[in-house]
């Protein structure tokens, strides 16, 4: 028991946000270890957002300050899991029907 809890303090979670008409570079809009990133990873399932397990980019990325672009250096690491999640949310798509219908 408390092994899973020193887990669960650990644990880190980052989420992130991007408009292509406003902002540069995708954003950190939310970040929070142990209870929070529990909570952040619970709304993000709620609503359906997918999730990408990385943790040294989470911890790497929970430095940076709310509202922050990702840095340069890690433009081609994101660019990688964004391409992978749109692909995964077009064959989501066509295979599983909308819930809200």
């Amino acid at each position: 028991m408390k092994q899973e809890n020193n887990k669960n303090r650990n644990k880190t979670a980052v989420a992130l946000g991007y408009d292509p008409g406003t902002d540069v570079a995708p954003k950190i809009i939310a970040t929070g270890r142990g209870v929070l990133a529990d909570k952040i990873l619970d709304v993000a399932k709620e609503s359906q957002i997918p999730i990408h397990k990385d943790e040294r980019l989470a911890s790497t990325l929970s430095k940076l300050e709310l509202g922050d672009a990702i840095p340069k250096e890690l433009y081609e690491v994101v660019s990688e899991i964004l391409v992978f999640v749109d692909r995964m949310d077009r064959i989501k798509s066509k295979v599983l029907p909308r819930k809200d219908m």
